[in-house]
């Protein structure tokens, strides 16, 4: 390996007197997850009720042709960069238990605090967006039984933000969800096949749909290179080396078995759903796909109540790595339930919710955050980042063609996040002044 910065010896401190590689300090649980609850946790994230999106925000911008092939494709160069990333987790000697710890390691300390920031940035606007989610099923299922509109998407988004904030205050970190992930997959499943049940009856029953992409001109081109950047969105965290900080040695071949999992039998929900739903209604389906569904009011209040708990329980993944950090740094450790433990919880991540919440409810197009942050964060994170730290700690080994099949990668990538970041930006800002702040969509 090269030395990329570091000498050996500064390697092998990194090891205990066994030889074994050594993890750096944290207030939360390490190594102590097997593979399949990992990959449960990866699982959980792509079918979030993020998956109810799809159709409309994937589909109906890109049809079936670019739909169809862009998700496929997704899925591979998801695998492959979430590969590189989990390879290098225990470079040099030492476990990288934090994304910004790996590239601090390899490039020096600028490179820790950029992609801290990047990191936050996408976690935050992941956050908003299941907030803007569990907001919208909870109006769902308000509007199946008072059709009255006196409560307002706002408010609906104001009480998810609440509900969110009473489940962080009592799972202390990411390995403490234990039994709620298999909670978080019976949800999922709930909402996923009702939604491709009464996608298919409807679609079954309904006359020929309209296929062709909306819009003309410049607003057809930006929402097409906006769902490119749904595409690489639908797939991946921008947390992997923390999700692989929990789970048990051999970290790297449980890991990649955690991974072979999500992108095979994990990704086959979200597909069904998504085609389904796009087939069934066309360039009409909506960004929430059960509100075009029809049914039984029983059934659809089913789905959008899951709909809303699977959101709760996904929230609190993306959020882990930012209450690690306040854990770690003030030193919160022991018992989950002592006065202290819990009341810097109570205070902190109180206080993180709250401002998410602000902006889910100020700017509630979830649409557009899933482009902004596939943009901004996703490509430089998952896809940048990944293939030139790979680069970088392998150069040495790699041929002339394995380098310049990185150096593509970065290339291209780069390119996509700039005219994916422009899109976002423009979406945002024709919509704020479409449906004004504070809008009940």
């Amino acid at each position: 390996m090269p030395n990329v910065g570091r000498n050996d010896s500064e390697h092998e401190n990194h090891k205990d007197g066994k030889g074994n590689v050594k993890a750096p300090e944290t207030a939360h649980q390490i190594s102590s997850d097997s593979w399949f609850q990992v990959a449960f946790v990866l699982t959980t994230g792509i079918n979030s009720a993020y998956v109810l999106g799809y159709s409309g925000t994937i589909m109906v911008p890109l049809g079936w042709v670019g739909g169809v092939v862009g998700l496929i494709l997704a899925t591979l160069i998801s695998l492959y960069a979430n590969a590189l990333v989990a390879m290098l987790h225990e470079y040099g000697g030492r476990r990288h238990i934090r994304y910004r710890d790996l590239a601090g390691f390899i490039y020096g300390r600028w490179a820790y605090t950029l992609t801290w920031a990047l990191q936050y940035v996408n976690l935050f606007m992941i956050n908003t967006g299941y907030i803007i989610l569990a907001g919208s099923a909870l109006k769902a299922t308000y509007l199946l039984f008072w059709d009255d509109h006196t409560m307002k998407l706002p408010y609906f988004i104001a009480i998810a933000g609440f509900v969110c904030a009473m489940f962080a205050f009592g799972i202390p970190s990411l390995s403490a969800l234990g039994v709620w992930l298999g909670f978080s997959t019976l949800l999922s499943l709930a909402y996923i096949v009702i939604a491709f049940v009464l996608s298919l009856k409807d679609g079954l029953n309904a006359p020929p749909r309209d296929f062709s992409i909306p819009g003309n001109g410049a607003g057809k081109i930006f929402s097409i290179i906006g769902a490119s950047a749904n595409l690489v969105f639908a797939y991946n965290t921008g947390m992997l080396p923390e999700i692989q900080a929990t789970i048990k040695q051999p970290v790297v071949t449980n890991m990649m078995k955690a991974l072979y999992f999500q992108f095979t039998v994990g990704v086959l929900p979200l597909y069904l759903v998504t085609f389904t739903g796009y087939w069934a209604y066309g360039n009409s389906t909506s960004a929430y796909l059960l509100n075009n569904v029809n049914g039984p009011v029983w059934v659809k209040a089913v789905a959008n109540i899951t709909a809303f708990l699977q959101s709760v329980i996904a929230l609190h993944i993306f959020a882990s790595p930012m209450y690690e950090y306040a854990d770690t740094k003030y030193g919160i450790t022991g018992s989950a339930l002592q006065i202290k433990n819990l009341t810097f919880r109570i205070l902190l991540r109180g206080g993180y919710l709250t401002f998410n919440t602000f902006v889910s409810a100020l700017l509630p197009f979830l649409g557009d955050f899933m482009s902004l942050t596939g943009a901004i964060s996703t490509f430089p994170l998952t896809f940048i980042l990944a293939n030139h730290m790979y680069l970088t700690a392998k150069k040495d080994k790699q041929s002339s063609m394995q380098q310049l099949w990185h150096w593509l990668n970065i290339v291209f990538f780069s390119i996509m996040s700039l005219v994916a970041t422009v899109s976002a930006v423009r979406l945002i800002s024709v919509d704020s002044k479409t449906y004004h702040l504070f809008a009940d969509l």
